[in-house]
């Protein structure tokens, strides 16, 4: 699977059954070469428009299932990080 790929399934938090929107980005270790991390958008500054002040770092370990058109994550807590 390629990275374009991940950018265009949705991601649902398996704990709470929402929806998180679709990776932007994918984090992952230089010296392994495996992906470490999904990289999401989090909520708009104004309405939902303009640019986004923080985005959640989903850790490998907490994806459950990637489907044809979803990614299941279980995630307790839904922090999201400032940029």
């Amino acid at each position: 699977m390629r990275v374009c790929e991940l950018r265009q399934k949705e991601v649902i938090n398996i704990c709470t059954c929402k929806s998180l929107g679709c990776p932007i980005d994918v984090d992952f270790d230089c010296k392994t070469g495996r992906l470490t991390a999904l990289i999401v958008p989090g909520g708009a500054k104004f309405w939902g428009c303009f640019c986004r002040d923080c985005e959640f770092i989903i850790p490998w370990e907490c994806i459950r299932q990637i489907g044809t058109d979803i990614i299941l994550v279980e995630l307790q807590e839904e922090k999201c990080k400032k940029k």
